[in-house]
């Protein structure tokens, strides 16, 4: 009789041997995909937000224009941004949603991108003031930023004074006022003068755009209109370094500014999120199917552990 039942045994283990080897693969690929899940977790944890602070602290506006605040704020991750206005520490936006009752406060804010930009329609004196844009880490961290709102602007160019007024002579940007490119494509930029301005110039950031620097690939054509001067500037094969804000400024006229975002083929920070979702998908579905195959082992053959035992202790 026991050697019967040792026969069947065998026979048992011969038919379960192929869904073993398989269930130990499944078991190897699981922990791989665990330790990698595990490996880029720690990395994200690691990687905290911070301010990538290239834009001025110092805002100055005209009455009834646009004023942008820049905030670009990298490894957000699942924080939130939001801004506060000082005087009366006011929470004006949190992400992408607005909480005040002044429609022209919003949160201009490209998909995949790290800017988190407070824009203020119609600007007036009464927003002169501190802003702060902030995020929720522990602890908190904040970026203060100043806007001026005046009703003229000065502006000091070659030691000389110039004065103009706000409602008069001024630049606009043809196109909108938020360009994203592609690296290695053609940036080309626009603006139009409603008086004929004796010469146009271009800011990139506080820097004047430089035709004979070392990068090449820069070009401007101005032209008279009947109604006034327009000015177009083109940047060929566009890099990292070309993103940022761009002002057309004209002799003695209000300038306009672009900011311009050149984009790479790197993966979006949604899309990695994602993957790691499907990743834990992935593990869990592993999980079940390991777990379901032993149930079915144990219903079909009740006395397979005791045949292992037997077989190892001989």
């Amino acid at each position: 009789m026991a050697s019967f039942e040792r026969r069947n045994c065998m026979e048992n283990l011969q038919k379960v041997t192929p869904i073993i080897f398989l269930i130990l693969n499944f078991n190897s690929r699981l922990q791989h995909i665990c330790a990698s899940s595990f490996t880029n977790n720690d990395i994200a944890d690691v990687a905290k937000p911070y301010f990538d602070d290239i834009s001025p602290r110092n805002i100055s506006g005209v009455v009834d224009e646009a004023a942008i605040l820049r905030c670009r704020v990298k490894n957000k991750g699942n924080r939130t941004v939001s801004w506060m206005r000082k005087r009366d520490l006011h929470i004006l936006t949190t992400n992408i949603y607005t909480y005040t009752g002044d429609q022209r406060f919003s949160v201009m804010h490209p998909p995949n991108t790290d800017d988190w930009d407070l824009k203020i329609d119609y600007a007036q004196p009464r927003d002169s003031g501190i802003y702060e844009c902030q995020v929720n880490t522990e602890p908190k961290i904040n970026l203060a930023i100043t806007l001026e709102i005046s009703e003229s602007e000065i502006r000091e160019k070659n030691s000389e004074i110039l004065y103009y007024d706000a409602k008069a002579a001024r630049a606009k940007i043809l196109g909108s006022t938020e360009i994203h490119v592609k690296k290695d494509s053609t940036i080309a930029l626009a603006c139009a003068v409603n008086v004929h301005a004796s010469s146009v110039l271009w800011y990139h950031g506080s820097s004047i755009v430089d035709f004979d620097s070392l990068r090449g690939g820069i070009s401007l054509e101005t032209e008279k209109t009947d109604t006034g001067t327009t000015s177009r500037l083109m940047l060929t094969r566009a890099s990292l370094r070309d993103s940022g804000n761009y002002t057309c400024v004209p002799n003695a006229a209000v300038p306009a500014s672009v900011r311009v975002h050149v984009l790479t083929g790197e993966q979006p920070a949604a899309m990695q999120t994602s993957n790691a979702s499907v990743t834990r998908a992935s593990a869990t579905a592993i999980t079940i199917m390991c777990l379901t195959i032993s149930k079915i082992l144990i219903f079909k053959f009740p006395n397979l552990s005791q045949c292992i035992i037997h077989r190892n202790l001989r």
